[in-house]
């Protein structure tokens, strides 16, 4: 394995993945949380920075194993890839949520959406990085 490339694709996806989740959360579900205010933690504000810092080690993970399993199919060897990851992600994520607090049922599903659809983003992101080098 390519080291710096490695790097390079980690770094980038992390980049794409705080643009997006900026997008996501801080835009468009920005409404939605303010009206489920009272179930936040008063502090948890305070605690965002931690996100991104944990999406680091998730980044270089994440990037591993899109590596390792790599076969040189293009931007839909991506989307195949962000799709798989995204599903088993947020499957469990969005909907153990909406079970275990007071969300509503249509926040829990546009988590899950837009879950899939920033892994997806991620992985054509990995899978242009990876893409072949034109002679």
């Amino acid at each position: 394995m390519n080291v710096k490339r490695y790097l390079l694709a980690a770094l980038v996806a992390y980049i794409v993945l705080q643009i997006t989740t900026f997008v996501i959360h801080g835009v468009i579900l920005t409404n939605e949380y303010m009206a489920l205010g009272s179930i936040w933690r008063p502090d948890m504000m305070s605690w965002m920075w931690l996100f991104n810092v944990l999406d680091i080690p998730s980044m270089l993970l994440i990037t591993y194993i899109f590596v390792k399993g790599y076969e040189n199919k293009g931007i839909m060897e991506g989307v195949r890839f962000g799709l798989m990851l995204g599903t088993l992600m947020w499957i469990g994520g969005a909907f153990a949520n909406w079970i275990t607090f007071p969300i509503t049922l249509p926040l829990a599903i546009k988590w899950f959406v837009f879950g899939v659809l920033q892994t997806i983003i991620t992985g054509i992101t990995l899978a242009l990085i990876y893409r072949p080098k034109k002679v």
